[in-house]
This record gives C-alpha cells, sequence and structure tokens, in this order.
C-alpha cells in the first residue's frame, strides 16, 4: 500500500494552538470514534421503513450518530461519510467542490441519498449535490450497503445513505460558531418549541471560506466559498397520527477550475477559476395515521430542487423531483408485517452546456410489497417492486433476507437482491458524449454475513459480498457514452470493536475488486484497500476523538491515484449545559493528496489541514 504523507509537519499558529490544546486534553482521554459502531440498541428505519433494532436488521448498515453530526458545523457530507472504510468519498478540493460517493466499489451515482426519504440524486448527474448541502439539523445519517430499489426505486444499487434531521423535544435556543484557518467560518442559529406533542423549529445558518487550492497548478488560486440558508419545520406528534412540514434553502457561490483554451487534440492550454451560484430547495409534507390497532397508513408530498448557473456564461443546469407517496403497514400476526406502497416520481431537467440546450422530464410508478418475520432470534424479509417506467418500460426486482442469532453470541445474515437504475439526462444528451440509445442498468447482488461479541467488550462482524451489474455504463471509443455488458465487484468488510464505558476504539477494513468482467481490469477510482481506525474516550462534560484513514492507489483516467492516509482529531467541553467549545483538526498531517486525475499528468487536489475552534451557547 503506497501512502504520501509530507514531512516535516508545518503548523500554522492557529493549528499549534489547537494541538497543544489536544495533547492537553489527551492526558485526560484518549480518542474516541467519529463514527462508531453504533450500540446494539440503536434504532434505524431505512432498510425497513419501521424503526427497527439495528441488530435485527439483515444487512450491512453504519450509523453516523448526533455526536459526530454536532462536532463540526463546518464539516460537510463528504466529511462526515469518508470515515466509513467501505465508502470511497472523491472530492476534488475542498468545501464546494464536486463530491462523489462510491460504496462498495459501485458507480458514483449507484448511491441513492435521501433526506427524510425525500429524493435529493439530480436528473442530469444521477448523483446527490453532497457539496452544496447543508449539514445543519441532522439527527443521524444511516448508510444501508447493498441493492434498496424494492422500497425505494432506481439508483439505489450500491446502496443508501438516509439523512434523518431532528425533531423537537423541548424549548430551546441556541447560537453556534465556528472559525477556522484559510478564513473559514461557520454560524448557526436556531430554536425550538414543543406543546402537548406539537413543535415548531427555525434555523439559519451562514459559511464562508477562502477554501484551498483544487489543482495541481502553482499559478492557479484557491477557490472560495460562500453559501447561507434557513430551515423551518411544524408538525405533530400523538398517540394515533402525526404529521410535519418541512421546507429548507441553501444558497451560494462556489468557483472551481475550468480549463478555457484547448487544442485541437483535446489538451487543455488555459486553466482559471470560474464561478458559479447554486440554490437547492426541499419541501416536505408528511402524514401517518393508525386506523386500526393493527393498520398505519403513510403519505408524503415533497419536491427537491436543485439549480446550478454559471456566472461568466450563459450555462445553467436546474433540476427538480417531484414526488408522491403512500404505504401501509399491516401486523398480520403480532410475528409479521406486511408493508405495501405506490410511489409516482417525476424528475425534469433543463440544461444549457456549452451553449447546447436540453430539457427532459420523465414518469415513473412503483408499486412494492415487503413482508417482514420477526421473532426472538429470527428476522426475514422478502420484497417484490414493479416499476413502471415511461421511457424505459417495466422493470419487476426483488430481495430476501434473513438473519439468525445462531449463538448466544453469534449472529449471521444472507440477502440477495436486485436493483436498477436508469440513464441520467447528462448521459443521453450532453454534448460531448451522450448516448440517447443507452439501456437501463441492472444488478444483481449476494451478500453473507455474521457477527460476533467477543469478551472484554470486544466485538466483530464480517461480510462477504458480490455484485454483478450488466449494461453499466462507461466511456466508450472517442468519448461516448456505452453500455458495458458486465461489471463485477467482489469484496469484504470487516471491522474489530472495543467498548468499555466511556472508552471505544475501531477498526475496519475494507477491500474490493471493481472491475470490467470482460477485459478484467480495474474501475476508475476504486482504491482496493480502504482502512479506517478510531479510538477515543468521552462522557457527558469532555472528551476527545480521531480517527485514522488510508487508501490505496486507484486506477484512474490516463493515471493512477496515489494512495495516502490522513489523521483527524476533535475534542470539546461542556463547560456547563448552556456553553460548549469545541475544536477540530481535519487532516492535521496537512496531506495534499491527488483526488482525481485530470488527464495530461494533471490532478485535482485535497486542499490539506483545516483547524479550527468553535463555541455553542444555548437556553
Amino acid at each position: 500500500m503506497e501512502f504520501c504523507m509530507p514531512f516535516p509537519f508545518q503548523p500554522t499558529a492557529l493549528a499549534a494552538g489547537l494541538s497543544a490544546l489536544c495533547i492537553f486534553s489527551s492526558q485526560m482521554s484518549v480518542a474516541a470514534d467519529s463514527i462508531a459502531q453504533p450500540k446494539m440498541d440503536t434504532i434505524v428505519v431505512t432498510a425497513t421503513r419501521s424503526a427497527e433494532k439495528l441488530e435485527n436488521i439483515p444487512a450491512r448498515i453504519s450509523i453516523i450518530e448526533p455526536a459526530a453530526v454536532e462536532q463540526s458545523p463546518i464539516s460537510q457530507m463528504s466529511d462526515l461519510l469518508r470515515n466509513d472504510a467501505s465508502i470511497n468519498m472523491v472530492q476534488n478540493g475542498g468545501l464546494g467542490q464536486v463530491a462523489s460517493i462510491f460504496v462498495r466499489g459501485t458507480e458514483s451515482d449507484h448511491t441513492l441519498v435521501l433526506r427524510d426519504g425525500v429524493r435529493l440524486n439530480s436528473a442530469t448527474s444521477g448523483m446527490a449535490p453532497l457539496q452544496f448541502l447543508d449539514t445543519t439539523d441532522i439527527q443521524q445519517i444511516e448508510v444501508l450497503k447493498g441493492p434498496a430499489s424494492v422500497l425505494y426505486g432506481s439508483d439505489a444499487i450500491g446502496g443508501v445513505v438516509q439523512i434523518i434531521s431532528k425533531t423537537p423535544t423541548k424549548n430551546t435556543a441556541f447560537a453556534s460558531t465556528e472559525v477556522g484557518e484559510h478564513k473559514t467560518y461557520k454560524s448557526i442559529i436556531g430554536a425550538d418549541a414543543t406543546k402537548n406533542g406539537y413543535y415548531a423549529q427555525i434555523r439559519g445558518q451562514r459559511l464562508e471560506s477562502d477554501a484551498t487550492k483544487v489543482f495541481d497548478l502553482d499559478e492557479l488560486s484557491t477557490a472560495s466559498y460562500d453559501q447561507k440558508g434557513w430551515s423551518a419545520k411544524a408538525g405533530s406528534k400523538q398517540e394515533n397520527h402525526a404529521y410535519a412540514l418541512d421546507y429548507s434553502s441553501n444558497e451560494g457561490r462556489s468557483f472551481y477550475v475550468s480549463c478555457s483554451n484547448e487544442d485541437k487534440d483535446y489538451n487543455c492550454l488555459n486553466y482559471s477559476n470560474v464561478a458559479q451560484d447554486f440554490n437547492n430547495e426541499m419541501i416536505n409534507l408528511r402524514g401517518e395515521v393508525r386506523l386500526l390497532p393493527a393498520l398505519e397508513l403513510h403519505a408524503r408530498l415533497s419536491q427537491f430542487k436543485d439549480e446550478l448557473d454559471q456566472v461568466t456564461t450563459t450555462d445553467f443546469t436546474h433540476n427538480k423531483t417531484q414526488e408522491a407517496e403512500i404505504y401501509s403497514k399491516f401486523e398480520l400476526t403480532p410475528k409479521q408485517t406486511l408493508l405495501s406502497g405506490i410511489t409516482h416520481r417525476k424528475i425534469s431537467g433543463d440544461i444549457v452546456s456549452y451553449g447546447t440546450a436540453y430539457q427532459d422530464d420523465n414518469r415513473s410508478t412503483g408499486y412494492y410489497l415487503q413482508h417482514q418475520y420477526h421473532q426472538d432470534g429470527l428476522n426475514t424479509q422478502l420484497g417484490i417492486r414493479l416499476e413502471d417506467d415511461a421511457k424505459y418500460g417495466s422493470h419487476t426486482i426483488g430481495q430476501a433476507a434473513i438473519r439468525l442469532q445462531a449463538l448466544p453470541l453469534t449472529s449471521v445474515y444472507a440477502n440477495i437482491g436486485t436493483a436498477f437504475k436508469s440513464p441520467t439526462l447528462d448521459e443521453r444528451y450532453n454534448s460531448w458524449s451522450g448516448n440517447p440509445n443507452l439501456k437501463p442498468e441492472e444488478s444483481t447482488s449476494y451478500e453473507i454475513g455474521v457477527d460476533q461479541k467477543l469478551n472484554y467488550g470486544l466485538s466483530s462482524g464480517l461480510s462477504l459480498y458480490h455484485t454483478k451489474v450488466d449494461h453499466l455504463i462507461v466511456n466508450g471509443p472517442n468519448y461516448t457514452l456505452e453500455n458495458l455488458n458486465t461489471a463485477v465487484y467482489q469484496g469484504v468488510e470487516t471491522y474489530l470493536q472495543w467498548q468499555n464505558g466511556g472508552w471505544s476504539s475501531k477498526l475496519s477494513y475494507h477491500y474490493v475488486k471493481a472491475q470490467d468482467d470482460e477485459k478484467k481490469q480495474d474501475l476508475q477510482r476504486r482504491p482496493r484497500q480502504n482502512l479506517s481506525l478510531a479510538a477515543g474516550w468521552s462522557n457527558d462534560l469532555y472528551g476527545m476523538n480521531a480517527t485514522l484513514n488510508a487508501k490505496s492507489d486507484a486506477v484512474d483516467y490516463q493515471a493512477r491515484n496515489p494512495g495516502y492516509a490522513t489523521l483527524d482529531m476533535s475534542a470539546f467541553w461542556n463547560i456547563n449545559p448552556n456553553l460548549k467549545v469545541f475544536t477540530n483538526l481535519q487532516n492535521i498531517g496537512d496531506v495534499e493528496y491527488k483526488t482525481s486525475s485530470y488527464g495530461s499528468g494533471l490532478y485535482y487536489m485535497n486542499g490539506g489541514r483545516l483547524a479550527s475552534i468553535g463555541i455553542t451557547v444555548k437556553y
């Protein structure tokens, strides 16, 4: 495994001061796991759309808990996700730069990203705008690994990342500010109100940063980032019914590297930083009612808009996703539950790219049915979905899964599932590589796993999986997109965790071989080996955590991306119930690692360290 770690370490004055704080704190504690393996009573909802104990789910799920999210308001979604060894986050620089997520080696548009059930993947790129999503007001993040198209339709070949927002539980108001290197700061203000099961919430936030260099040319300046937004929520949670209306708006400006002049062989002659304005807006109306003691009815109406406008040209990308869903949960017996539902979706895009305009929309309706059996030591899921797509016809997909408590300390699981993904508007129409004749991608996945409790607070787990994707969309001759016959993803995911009171540590490792099955060539931007090591200690008053991430090298466009290792550290102190101070050091070794190849021997870069300190006041 090849790593790049510059030496000697030359911290700035801020970083030096924060390092001293961390060293002092370490005399009282060691690092805590920022994405710790959740406790066995952790409740998750993404796998079944019902509140279930994590230990009963016949799949592998990672949880990013509230403590990790609240530790740094500046953190982006990519920062929160990168500590999972089964995820390869590729971000072309720091704040505001394009971020792609590869779960278990699958494509960057094979992971469905949701916020409280609302689909955030765009019609044009097929990816969620992770770099532009605000991380304010997150309760926890659930990462479901493996196909999930039975419940969620297209795009969930590799897995689902669900962002679950907070529901107010008491009357409170707060203000939080974090400041750091590169003239970076974020401020948040918010208030919650509750009474007799009714609640309301409001948040406002602002983030600015000079950010860092994103390209390995010395003549290019850093790519600054400016973002602001607000959100509001109101609802009610009663014994037999509940409803909520959520709204959020987030906008700003980011700079990125662009080629402004090419020769006849497509070699870039001039690079520059150019500006783009972004805006995303979400509206989500949800409701549920218990019609009978054994019957619940749930409904949702939602809309997500994702817009990007170039400042110096007339190019723009405007996406909109609208969904209506209704589903029921019926308790057949005390041990059996039947979930059935209908989802109607309309996705649309309006694009001008390099002066070429195209727009389109697509409608699809999904009908799904899932049966669950649950008793002490045995949990099963069996599901089927019919997706009627206006452009690509009907697809029938299914999933079967089982988890068995084989021994008092040993749990085993297995699952099999199929999934699909329709081509995006960019893949069909963009001016440089689009192909309107592309077929949908289809997959079949198998997985087996075991979780084992050991003595002295130790626990471990192991998962083996095999995924085959037919008609994978890749770049063909002359840079035109085409359907590859078959791609195969084979991998192993394992962890060893120790928990004893406030002390914790976790070692996780992921190996994946993602290849073109015909040519036996590795697919781009998939390091075969990923390792994460975290350890720490914390209680209600103070704590400290640190995480080491390491990745092997990976093939990329005209090059190989070198492997690298980074170390993050953070600490907090609850001085009293109303005042908290905290510090974060992202990439403490100031590793300017290469994230992706541009070609011609040039790379996008991660900009190095971001040291920060913050304070939260609440009443």
